[in-house]
């Protein structure tokens, strides 16, 4: 069982209206005159209130729709689950009814119609059309709950917000209850105790406590500090909370009596009773999760050290440098952004090029002042470092370079003498871990994924959640300037991955000042998290820019002994403290659900005052210890101050309001709204002010802790709202976790070169926007989207180019002749990965197994004669060469986030002569000479040919399901898994790489805006 670490809470009473214990009693009389309002409704309400009707409340008139597959019901009785497992038989009601039509979408477009929209999309009109409410019902007398017909989607009316947060956490449970369960105890790092000990439950925990290891007085404690820190507004914050938690264990004791729905992996589990009552501290481990998941960047500054040694070893110290920051991709000025560039970011970043060169040895100072002067003159402003650090409205500076002299000061560990720290010290995975910490390129990505090494191979037990995937979603807009009747549009949605039931669930939220139907994680469904309100809509891609810094912090004995590598205690402000030693240790049994034999396995997390530790090693010989810090650690449910904004009509009055409510959301992500009028953008964080002399990409020293850091609070100042990207009204705006403007660096985890996936989008819509009177309709932007869905990036953005460098090949052989003109006749048709006809193949099918078996060929023939084979092993472990729709066997749908197409492209460009804004230090393929790069590109396309189907899409142990054998290799190598999260499941879906919720929105009304 896992370590008891405090108290657990007593459970609320169903009905229960009393104060949050948030509210400390030294500070009661304050909150009590604050919230009198609100004290003033905690009467019982005479009667359930009456929901809205069909649009009521429903300010912005248009049209707006949203879909979530595979349906709303994530609650399976064990009779009906055991039925399915065993027969195919007894599929509940709503389980299913939204995956046919997000499937079907990507044959209806390009050419969808209007009048066709609502056979894909569900309405997301407020309230229930008449005669479609399939259940009214009220589990308190303050709340009524309405479900409609089709798709059975919640919609929660509250006497007042009380009656709404208790309504949101009933059926939070009443539609995923086993998962909400399941997530509290992944937040804990907890899991395999709770549903058995399968290794992908083990790796997951192991993940989860490296990167947000708490105790129990940690969780509580960031309940309790939300009126501290928020002062009324977080008071009300924690009733919220409060009431939620109600919600929840209401439907839980009810379930208990029999009066509802138990899921019936409860009984698989054997825990049959259901569930114990959750705790105001639940939503705050399952927000650690999502957060961790979704809503972070950086991290792995270990990681590009040693990649770092490895270029300068290949390359010597002042190139290898330069090599190492052009490919880490901080700063590409021809990576795609979401704030298009304007004169000024053009001009900024061609400054900041010359800049980089001078410091790095290419460009003589003479010749930069030289360069300097002319820039200067024709533009009229100075190529200088204080000028890039200076926002504009293009540009906006994040981590930029230090230029300073001396550079950087960064503190590097010894070549070789980093060890990554173990989070596993007892248990089945604890000799896999060790073998990791010692074998070449070892954590280059452990720092940000620790169980890496724990994973296996195919045939792997997964356990419950193998995998959340990577952080990822997509969004359109287009301002009215270019649209058919003038309002803007938007289509767009977070991209989760795929499970059965989804890790989002639907509803919508109506009374005390609440307002919004969307989507949200179970769990923290408190708020509408990406959905619509009144007459605006909002969606977000996460971000991922850098918040996660890593200091080295000097060992030290406490009775002043010579300190070595082990030591338990670090220098910092002049005192050498202890390291906190968090342990949870997990013990299972086998179950109908998880036969895993019995087994124990204890983690460990060693916390400083600057971190978690993360590696140990050497700098000049003496014996460090490497953290890593997220600025959001230890304030994971801060960002529910603009969550609840974003639901609230009354401080939501336009673009504007919106980007200031979107400021206070802690977590990375990109922030998309539209209404009647306006479009905009706004990436939020908490973006830490780092010392100056110092950019975070590499470990620091600990004097050079953020400024104004508190380790008691775990607060810093933070970069200024007006240093973060941001427009409103561009022509149109796009996303797909691409860069997001120019200055703006991109944390590690991400690979912001010359191509990235955005690049798919913006390519539909310029060829809409270049054809006929330059307007797009509302089924036009789903068509881009959904075009989009199905292209393969390499084909789009790199084939064009390797096909231009081979040029005529009839002097080749059959083999190449008959690739290529495959390769050609796929790009004529537009490189997409698609069954249109629905006969279970793709069409051209032959040049997408050419493309597939060639791509790893072909990288390895243009970069690694150059790179030389241990580092280009060690780039590869860094950054995968390629996000194929298989993602590794975990099917989830999308796709080519990260990859080296930028490497490739770029190179490419510069072996053909064309322009790149800035080049790489060296030309790659051939050595820079044209021919011997083609005559590499030839040599790997050809061996790639001779590849079979079989040999290129081995059946993986989803396609070597006896459901799924006779299904065509290729497709179902591609296809979309949802991954059941307990035991009802979802057939394979046609690959598509879109939001796993999406909403598409025009609207054409608004409230009266402030100012009139």
């Amino acid at each position: 069982m896992p370590t008891v670490l405090g108290p657990a809470a007593p459970a609320a009473a169903a009905g229960s209206r009393s104060l949050p214990h948030g509210i400390r009693r030294r500070r009661l009389a304050a909150a009590i005159a604050l919230l009198l309002p609100l004290l003033v409704a905690t009467a019982p309400a005479a009667a359930a209130p009456e929901p809205l009707p069909y649009g009521g409340g429903d300010a912005g008139g248009g049209e707006t729709y949203d879909i979530l597959p595979p349906g709303t019901n994530g609650t399976t009785p064990l009779v009906p689950l055991l039925g399915m497992q065993l027969a195919g038989v007894g599929r509940p009601a709503h389980n299913d009814d939204q995956f046919r039509p997000y499937q079907d979408l990507i044959r209806a477009t390009p050419g969808l119609r209007r009048d066709q929209i609502g056979t894909y999309f569900a309405d997301s009109t407020f309230g229930i059309p008449s005669g479609s409410v399939e259940r009214q019902y009220s589990p308190r007398p303050d709340v009524t709950i309405l479900r409609d017909k089709q798709y059975a989607i919640p919609r929660v009316y509250g006497a007042d917000r009380d009656g709404v947060m208790f309504g949101a956490g009933w059926v939070g449970a009443e539609d995923r209850l086993f998962m909400m369960d399941v997530l509290r105890h992944v937040g804990r790092g907890e899991l395999s105790s709770f549903a058995g000990g399968a290794p992908g439950n083990r790796s997951f925990e192991v993940d989860q406590w490296a990167n947000a290891p708490y105790t129990e007085a940690d969780l509580q404690r960031q309940v309790e500090q939300f009126d501290d820190l928020y002062g009324a507004e977080g008071a009300r914050i924690q009733r919220d909370l409060h009431e939620y938690i109600a919600g929840v264990n209401a439907y839980i004791g009810e379930a208990r009596g029999g009066q509802q729905t138990m899921p019936g992996e409860y009984a698989a589990i054997g825990r049959p009773a259901g569930p114990e009552p959750f705790r105001e501290s639940d939503v705050v481990a399952i927000a650690s999760l999502v957060g961790g998941i979704f809503g972070k960047g950086g991290g792995n500054e270990i990681g590009a050290v040693r990649l770092l040694q490895s270029f300068q070893q290949r390359f010597g110290s002042a190139e290898g440098r330069r090599l190492w920051g052009q490919l880490a991709a901080y700063d590409d000025p021809d990576a795609p952004t979401t704030v298009k560039p304007g004169p000024d970011a053009i001009r900024r970043s061609q400054c900041a090029a010359r800049l980089d060169a001078v410091a790095s040895g290419a460009l003589s100072p003479r010749r930069a002042r030289i360069a300097a002067a002319r820039a200067a003159k024709r533009r009229r402003s100075a190529c200088t470092a204080a000028n890039d650090q200076r926002p504009s409205a293009t540009w906006f500076p994040y981590q930029r370079p230090v230029r300073a002299a001396g550079g950087d000061r960064a503190v590097l560990p010894d070549p070789g003498s980093l060890r990554t720290q173990a989070i596993v010290t007892a248990g089945p995975d604890r000799s896999a871990q060790e073998h990791s910490a010692t074998s070449r390129g070892a954590g280059l990505r452990d720092a940000t994924e620790p169980s890496r090494a724990l994973r296996g191979g195919p045939g792997l037990r997964e356990g419950l959640i193998p995998t959340l995937g990577p952080s990822m979603s997509n969004a359109l807009l287009v301002s009215g300037r270019h649209t058919d009747d003038g309002r803007p549009l938007a289509v767009f949605g977070p991209q989760v991955s795929y499970f059965a039931p989804q890790i989002l669930m639907q509803s919508e939220l109506q009374g005390g000042g609440i307002s919004a139907r969307g989507a949200s994680f179970p769990g923290i469904n408190m708020y509408v998290e990406l959905g619509r309100g009144t007459d605006y809509a909002w969606s977000a891609t996460s971000a991922g820019q850098d918040i996660i810094d890593s200091f080295a912090l000097p060992l030290c004995e406490p009775g002043g002994g010579a300190p070595t590598t082990a030591s338990m205690s670090y220098r910092y402000q002049g005192r050498c403290r202890p390291i906190e030693v968090l342990r949870r240790t997990n013990s299972w049994t086998p179950s109908l659900g998880d036969a895993t034999p019995a087994g124990t396995q204890t983690m460990e997390a060693q916390r400083t005052a600057l971190g978690i530790v993360r590696a140990r090693g050497t700098v000049a010989g003496k014996p460090y210890a490497f953290t890593v810090l997220r600025s959001t650690y230890m304030h994971e449910v801060d960002s529910a101050v603009g969550f609840a904004r974003f639901n609230q009509p009354a401080l939501i009055r336009d673009v504007r309001s919106f980007v200031d409510a979107a400021s206070h959301i802690g977590y990375t992500f990109n922030w998309f709204y539209a209404d009647d009028r306006d479009i905009g953008y706004y990436n939020s964080g908490w973006n830490p002010k780092r010392q100056p002399g110092t950019t975070g990409q590499l470990p620091m020293a600990a004097d050079d802790a953020w400024q104004g850091y508190d380790p008691a609070t775990l607060l810093s100042q933070r970069e200024p709202q007006a240093n973060h990207p941001q427009v409103i009204d561009q022509d149109y705006i796009t996303s797909w976790n691409n860069r997001q403007a120019q200055g703006f660096a991109g944390g590690d985890n991400n690979l912001f070169s010359s191509v990235f996936r955005s690049q798919l989008l913006d390519r539909q819509l310029d060829l809409r926007l270049a054809s006929g009177d330059r307007r797009i309709a509302l089924p036009e932007a789903v068509d881009a989207m959904s075009v989009a869905s199905t292209t393969d990036l390499r084909g789009q953005e790199d084939l064009p180019l390797a096909l231009d460098l081979l040029g005529d090949v009839s002097g080749e052989d059959a083999t190449v002749r008959g690739a290529v003109a495959a390769l050609r006749s796929w790009q004529h048709d537009g490189w997409h990965r698609i069954d249109r006809d629905d006969d279970g193949r793709y069409e051209h099918a032959d040049a997408i197994r050419i493309m597939d078996a060639w791509w790893p060929r072909w990288v390895a023939a243009q970069f690694g004669p150059t790179l030389g084979t241990a580092l280009l092993d060690d780039l590869r472990d860094f950054h995968e060469i390629d996000n194929a729709p298989n993602n590794h066997g975990a099917h989830q749908g999308s796709a080519y986030q990260n990859g080296w197409y930028g490497y490739v492209a770029k190179d490419l460009r510069q072996t053909l002569g064309r322009r790149v804004r800035q080049p790489y230090a060296r030309t790659f393929c051939g050595g820079g000479d044209r021919g011997a790069c083609r005559r590499a590109l030839i040599d790997s396309l050809r061996a790639a040919a001779r590849l079979t189907t079989a040999q290129v899409y081995p059946r993986d142990a989803v396609c070597a399901k006896k459901e799924n054998a006779a299904l065509d290799p290729q497709w179902c190598f591609d296809a979309i898994l949802f991954r059941p999260l307990g035991g009802a499941t979802q057939p394979l879906m046609d690959w598509q790489n879109r939001p796993t919720y999406q909403q598409v929105v025009q609207f054409r009304a608004h409230r009266t805006r402030p100012g009139g």
